[in-house]
């Protein structure tokens, strides 16, 4: 079975050419590339103006013959993009697929060709360093269209140089300054774009600035967070008498969006809906992403249909922008809303900051199976934890749940990769320990606390009195209560719950003049202890020692348990308290704690 070979191209554009010839039309000149943040699009090659060796009279190509130059250009374009390497020649690709030709016949190829390479600036640029070798030579919209490649590949310098080239080769138009303000603003140097719009008004060799050129100033003074300057631009748009574009509305959103003055930015859109500039797919984008940094669920969600039927899908950046806003804000049906956009992200659409979102959003809603998928992915591509709060999300997700044992994993895992720890972690661990009566893996907890030196609080305490309290063995109980006093945390009212609240909120420090009722003493453990707090303050102010209240009061309850004999404060040594081995002991006389232990009495020291 024979096939039937392919027409070749270069045939029927000639054929097209002569054809567009007898064609009369009025010439366009070729938009400039203006702000990349708004909606003008690159200089159109059927549009654009003819070379000087081409005749002024003859009009742009037919779009049957512009359809086939495109078919004819996109092969190019891909085998160029193809090429290995860094910094690849593209020479012998353009020779290879007879684009010397093509550009004899047709030298708005060249032009095809730049916009093609638009996502690769910096291989754009190269193509058109290798095109000026051919002939004929390069026209000035090629020019404009390599400035503002220039400016995408951030090369302030190339656009300088090609726009001082294109300069004297040719008469510079509006198009050409805007191509360089534009590529100024691209690279942040907000002074030299403004010289070259002050240039711009100065020349004598074209028109004043454009529609066009003050988008680009209103872009830059949005980018910059300066707002005056960019409502006095547009007061200077308005008063030059051009009327506002489409560019002029998206470049003022995307300022208000950028400076997070969503009202302003709201009101833009409907001033713009409301006249006689109806929005497109920039726009609509633009809106979604201010309403899904803004958390305003609804009306994001009203934005993203509506650029759906603009732009039939919505790109990746706009997509994680909405999953962000879904973890951020709680919303009805929020984790069923996240799910489906993730299926539209791809294998290579991966942010770590996106993935610790989605970790907190799920620990929030207590989906533990999806909140582990995404912390091994995490994990796997070496993301690294850096906020407590995301933190304390996971162990109150396995908290709610009553898994300790994946909760001791996930804080092993976090220990190796290097995620943000804090002494909750801990604390949370030894607490499920403690529910469940497994008292020495919670002593082996203030183990790991002390190797991340993590110090022990009053909640730290608490949290093992209560475990000792519960398992019934007071006698362990009491030791954490004197420990706690010989630490000069103070002693809570009572036993309850809500005692392990008040110790959660901070050190209680030697305070305990709000002692009632010890559960351990059964008596009133302040009239216990106010004999040696007097005694104390008297000597402390007598220069005498300095003792810790809280150590006194732990002392005391000691001796009205009948642990052990307690020394009177004026027994101890001048430069300093006994601290019962946690300390130095300095005494004249000998450590009452020695003695204790000599005697086979009981020493507290630290679990």
């Amino acid at each position: 079975m024979s096939r039937r070979h392919a027409r070749p191209l270069l045939p029927l554009l000639r054929r097209h050419l002569h054809r567009s010839a007898t064609v009369h039309r009025s010439p366009a000149p070729a938009p400039p590339d203006g702000i990349p943040s708004s909606s003008s699009a690159p200089p159109d090659p059927a549009a654009a103006r003819w070379p000087s060796s081409w005749s002024p009279a003859a009009p742009p190509l037919h779009s049957f013959a512009a359809s086939h130059l495109r078919e004819a250009v996109s092969p190019i374009a891909a085998a160029i993009l193809a090429l290995p390497g860094v910094d690849p020649d593209p020479l012998p690709a353009l020779v290879e697929h007879n684009f010397p030709t093509l550009l004899a016949v047709s030298p708005l190829a060249s032009l095809e060709l730049l916009s093609l390479l638009r996502p690769n600036p910096q291989l754009g640029l190269a193509v058109f360093s290798s095109r000026r070798t051919l002939s004929p030579p390069a026209t000035l919209p090629e020019f404009v269209l390599a400035i503002s490649l220039a400016g995408r590949a951030r090369d302030p310098a190339a656009a300088a140089r090609l726009f001082a080239e294109a300069s004297t080769a040719y008469c510079p138009d509006q198009a050409l300054y805007n191509a360089l303000m534009s590529s100024y603003m691209h690279s942040g140097l907000a002074d030299r774009c403004i010289e070259a719009f002050h240039t711009l008004e100065r020349d004598p060799r074209c028109g004043p600035p454009n529609a066009d050129s003050y988008n680009i100033l209103i872009a830059l003074f949005g980018r910059s967070l300066l707002v005056d300057h960019m409502e006095a631009t547009l007061l200077s748009l308005d008063a030059s008498g051009h009327p506002r574009t489409i560019g002029t509305y998206n470049a003022i959103i995307a300022g208000y969006l950028t400076a997070w003055m969503w009202e302003k930015m709201e009101s833009v859109f409907d001033e713009m809906v409301s006249g006689h500039v109806a929005p497109d797919k920039t726009t609509y984008l633009l809106m979604l992403r201010g309403y899904a940094h803004a958390g305003m669920i609804y009306k994001m969600e009203l934005a993203y249909e509506r650029a759906r039927q603009h732009v039939g899908q919505v790109d990746m950046v706009h997509i994680r922008a909405m999953i962000c806003a879904y973890c951020k804000f709680k919303h009805v049906d929020r984790i069923q809303k996240i799910e489906e956009l993730l299926q539209k992200l791809g294998p290579d659409d991966y942010r770590p900051w996106l993935a610790v979102l989605l970790i907190r959003a799920y620990a929030q809603e207590g989906l533990v199976e999806r909140m582990e998928q995404w912390i091994a992915e995490a994990l796997e591509r070496n993301t690294i934890v850096t906020t407590v709060q995301v933190m304390r999300s996971i162990i109150t997700s396995y908290f709610q749940c009553d898994a300790v044992d994946k909760l001791a994993h996930f804080i092993r895992q976090a220990e190796e990769a290097g995620w943000k720890l804090c002494r909750s972690l801990y604390h949370c661990k030894m607490v499920m320990y403690g529910k469940q009566h497994r008292l020495p893996e919670m002593h082996g907890v203030l183990d790991e606390m002390e190797f991340f030196r993590f110090d022990r609080t009053k909640k730290t305490f608490w949290i093992m009195y209560k475990a000792y309290v519960s398992s019934g063995r007071m006698a362990e109980a009491n030791t954490i209560l004197c420990m706690m006093g010989k630490h000069g945390f103070g002693f809570p009212r009572g036993g309850t719950g809500a005692d392990v609240e008040e110790a959660s909120d901070g050190i209680g420090g030697g305070d305990v003049s709000g002692v009632r009722d010890s559960p351990v003493l059964g008596v009133d453990s302040s009239e216990v202890a106010a004999p040696y707090l007097r005694q104390c303050r008297r000597s402390q102010r007598q220069r005498r020692w300095r003792l810790v209240e809280g150590e006194v009061m732990g002392m005391a309850l000691t001796w009205a348990a009948g642990k052990t004999a307690l020394t009177a404060p004026n027994q101890i040594g001048s430069r300093g308290a006994c601290m019962d081995g946690g300390a130095q002991c300095d005494t004249r006389r000998k450590c009452p704690a020695k003695k204790r232990r000599r005697l086979g009495g009981e020493d507290h020291t630290d679990i």
